[in-house]
């Protein structure tokens, strides 16, 4: 199932997961996946994080996309356009596996919400290029994000403050 977000581009992809004796096998990332994958993928990373661990702000200004997939513990991954001052923010977490697709022209970010360790593997369209990387950062609590709307949502009580990525969990 493909879930899309108010930001153009963003949207995630639950994994079908077959279960049997030995564990599952599921797929996590398919070339003729052409309603959910634009681009085709040049390089994997890995990313182990601690509990509370946020890692942003950055953007690609060069077309980068990247796929983020949860394999231990639980992230939250949030894009944010500049023009519109709109945030898409979704959970990812290893117990219900899903692919998260994040256009490189947001800035963007992750932090590990679970109380164990998060490992999250990702893929991206561009290869990093060490010389010259296309990497525009900004510091993971810059008081110029500050979102109007978030998942389509003008009435969160986080909109029109600045991104506070330890807001507690509400409802």
């Amino acid at each position: 199932m493909i879930k899309q977000y108010p930001l153009e581009g963003v949207r995630t992809r639950e994994l079908n997961l077959l279960p049997d004796e030995r564990g599952f096998f599921g797929e996590a990332l398919r070339q003729d996946w052409q309603d959910f994958v634009d681009e085709w993928i040049t390089q994997a990373n890995l990313s182990y994080r601690y509990p509370g661990v946020v890692t942003a702000w950055h953007r690609h200004a060069r077309g980068q996309v990247d796929y983020f997939l949860v394999l231990e513990g639980s992230v939250k991954v949030c894009a944010y356009d500049e023009a519109t001052r709109r945030l898409a923010e979704v959970i990812a977490s290893a117990r219900k596996p899903s692919l998260v697709r994040i256009p490189g022209h947001y800035l963007h970010g992750t932090r590990t919400v679970s109380s164990e360790p998060s490992l999250t593997i990702y893929f991206a369209t561009r290869l990093y290029d060490y010389e010259n990387p296309d990497e525009e950062r900004r510091p993971w609590n810059d008081p110029g994000i500050v979102p109007l709307e978030i998942n389509g949502r003008s009435n969160d009580p986080r909109v029109g403050k600045p991104w506070d990525w330890f807001y507690p969990p509400h409802k």
